[in-house]
């Protein structure tokens, strides 16, 4: 199976994608452990991938509420 130029755009495009998020969080102190690629999602080719916010505790969800105000 080969993967198409247009595979690996979107690809990065999730990658650059969480990298930012993960910078904009830190700015704000807020750390989401699970952050990451969805698999199912990034190994697929019909839709572009998507970014895999998972779990956190409730102190960091009220950080990321608080940041979001």
């Amino acid at each position: 199976m080969s993967v198409s130029t247009d595979d690996n755009a979107r690809r990065l495009d999730v990658l650059v994608a969480i990298e930012e998020l993960k910078a904009a969080l830190a700015a704000h102190n807020i750390t989401l452990p699970s952050l990451g690629i969805d698999a199912m999602t990034f190994l697929g080719s019909v839709a572009p991938p998507l970014v895999e916010l998972g779990r956190c505790n409730p102190e960091t969800a009220r950080k990321l509420t608080e940041a979001l105000r």
